[in-house]
């Protein structure tokens, strides 16, 4: 949904943007939702410093969308009531092929992949001695705890869903049901999850836990546009995160909470379609090559 308003805050936040729409008397109005935060209240915590310092450059007024769930995003982005989505890389694909949205900038995080990890005493030495085995992944269509390490387990020529027994629960149960002997394997981001449990444990030293597998960096999450929104406010968009990276970094990880992930980060606006093909083949590996729906939910 695009409004044309006519505003002098607008008029005033683009003559602060240093001129990038001279001339141009007319604010529009564009809508932002994030996949991940439901409800108003925790967009306005985690987002609004980003929200407000891009309306400040760009002098468009940015109107939070919130969302219930990714299928309520892809229905407002087909609807053209939203405009602009930030997901992670695994809702991307789906949204892509359900919308024909597009990526327009991504958020680079440092060390974002996914490993598989074994007990040290467990006599497993490498992917292949999994088969027959049992692994724990994490939540049902998550990237970086399902799909990323089930892609990697078929990189190794194993088959996900007919080599192992493969069970879905946290990260917390996960790292017990391996100490405990409950499982043989788990699939995790690898520092988000296993490095922070591992620097968390008290029982066993970090030697007892071995790395049999380390995947690719994932896809970044991306900030993307439907087809609907005018290509001159998603080139405005693009440009303001290029020209202003360092305040927009700032402010994203200003909130702390979930956006702590985002530490070390860069913008990066060469991103392409094709930058998702390795999601693409992880939901080929678990059974949905058409990523047509979002699993698990």
């Amino acid at each position: 949904m695009l409004k044309s308003l006519l505003t002098a805050a607008g008029i005033a936040c683009a003559a602060l943007a240093g001129g990038l729409f001279p001339g141009t008397a007319a604010a529009q109005t564009v809508s932002l939702a994030v996949t991940d935060v439901e409800g108003l209240e925790q967009l306005q915590r985690d987002w609004r410093p980003l929200r407000d310092k891009l309306q400040a450059v760009t002098g468009y007024e940015i109107e939070f969308f919130p969302v219930s769930s990714r299928t309520a995003a892809v229905e407002a982005l087909g609807a053209e009531r939203l405009d602009f989505v930030l997901t992670g890389p695994a809702e991307y694909v789906v949204m892509n092929k359900l919308t024909g949205a597009y990526p327009i900038v991504g958020f680079g995080r440092p060390d974002y992949f996914s490993g598989v990890i074994v007990l040290a005493s467990s006599g497993i030495a490498g992917v292949q001695d999994l088969r027959g085995r049992k692994i724990a992944l994490g939540d049902i269509g998550s990237t970086s705890s399902h799909l990323a390490p089930s892609q990697l387990l078929a990189d190794y020529g194993l088959d996900p869903r007919s080599d192992m027994e493969v069970i879905h629960t946290s990260e917390a149960i996960q790292w017990e049901a391996l100490k405990r002997g409950d499982v043989d394997a788990v699939g995790m981001n690898y520092m988000s999850d296993f490095i922070a449990l591992r620097d968390q444990e008290t029982e066993l030293p970090p030697g007892a836990f071995k790395v049999v597998a380390r995947g690719p960096d994932l896809p970044n999450d991306v900030l993307m546009a439907g087809p609907h929104v005018d290509r001159e406010i998603v080139e405005a968009l693009r440009k303001a995160f290029v020209e202003n990276s360092d305040d927009l970094v700032a402010a994203v990880i200003a909130p702390g909470g979930e956006n702590t992930k985002y530490e070390g980060m860069a913008f990066v606006p060469e991103v392409t379609d094709s930058d998702y093909d390795y999601v693409r083949r992880a939901y080929a590996a678990i059974g949905h090559p058409q990523f047509g729906e979002f699993v698990g939910e």
